[in-house]
């Protein structure tokens, strides 16, 4: 009798009765969603490249794999190419890149590892705020201050003075040109690489740098620490940033002077893919020039997919070496 009654197990006031089978089927269910939302964008992705593929028939049949290649843009004789395009949208971005990266990563280390009390909590806000700025007020403000600015202290005197030596800023100088065009670009993907390089910095353990300092490293030494740590996540926010430039239309637009020619100066007018479409997807009277377009499109997104998947490749293979040595 004993053994029966210590056997019955009692239930403390004030708990609820487990159920074993909600953690089981909740777990079930939330695999589920997660696995539907998971196909559903690969399906909407696919979708729009088919779909993208099934319009640009007609320009890929009558020019091929020349299209990429191609170097004219002749609306009235039907005569498509798109390397004016690809190169202004490589090298707009790239240079943009070139000239953001190390702002942001400054800034974010600024933020984390030097600002304290209100400074930090105003600079982030103002940088955060950037971001939310609309390209159309970004390129305005580069047709009517940027542009000027920089044909007048940077563009001419670049020209003027290693003109003839160096091709990159050979004359003449434009208002609207290249330069202009990263120039922009840059001030629009700061915002976006300093909040998520930040945010990775934040996330490395205060532990490791009071190690550092403990082992009597330098302040300097100590943040050169966190940033190897950060080195990934870092390099995550550049790519975010790179994916911004590529696909960025308005602003690029209104001040990189639209010229489907391939200059050597970047002090000159080009070109990008995505301004091609927003200037003369209306303008498109043909079949075949508004398939040309579509086909544009397809370039740009699949260029888009390209950088990211070799962006994220690199990343897998150098943590792998590192995490074998």
């Amino acid at each position: 009798m004993a053994a029966e009654v210590s056997s019955v197990r009692t239930v403390p006031q004030g708990r609820r009765f487990a159920y074993p089978w909600r953690g089981a089927v909740g777990n079930t269910v939330f695999f589920g969603l997660c696995l539907i939302a998971g196909i559903v964008v690969l399906l909407t992705l696919l979708a729009v490249i088919a779909q993208l593929v099934v319009e640009s028939r007609p320009s890929i049949e009558a020019f091929g794999i020349g299209f990429l290649t191609r170097s004219v843009w002749d609306p009235v004789a039907e005569e498509f190419g798109a390397l004016p395009f690809i190169y202004g949208t490589l090298v707009s971005s790239l240079l943009a890149l070139l000239l953001a990266v190390p702002l942001s990563i400054g800034a974010a280390v600024f933020l984390v590892e030097i600002a304290r009390g209100w400074v930090r909590s105003v600079l982030s806000f103002l940088i955060e705020a950037l971001a939310a700025v609309p390209s159309v007020v970004y390129g305005v403000w580069g047709i009517f201050v940027l542009v000027p600015w920089l044909l007048e202290h940077v563009s001419m005197p670049l020209a003027e003075t290693w003109g003839e030596a160096i091709p990159l800023v050979a004359p003449p100088a434009t208002g609207p040109s290249m330069l202009s065009a990263a120039v922009i670009l840059a001030i629009m993907v700061t915002p976006i690489i300093t909040s998520v390089a930040r945010d990775v910095l934040l996330a490395i353990p205060r532990a490791q740098r009071e190690a550092a300092l403990a082992l009597g490293s330098t302040r300097w030494e100590a943040i050169r620490t966190v940033i190897g740590t950060a080195r990934w996540g870092i390099f995550g926010a550049i790519i975010l940033g790179l994916g911004r430039a590529l696909g960025e239309t308005m602003a690029v637009t209104m001040v990189i002077g639209n010229d489907p020619s391939i200059h050597t100066s970047l002090l000159q007018p080009a070109y990008t893919l995505a301004s091609v479409i927003a200037n003369e997807f209306t303008e498109a009277t043909t079949p075949l020039y508004v398939s040309a377009l579509i086909e544009i499109g397809l370039v740009l997104l699949l260029t888009t997919l390209v950088v990211n998947i070799v962006a994220r490749l690199l990343v897998w293979s150098i943590a792998r070496r590192y995490s074998q040595q």
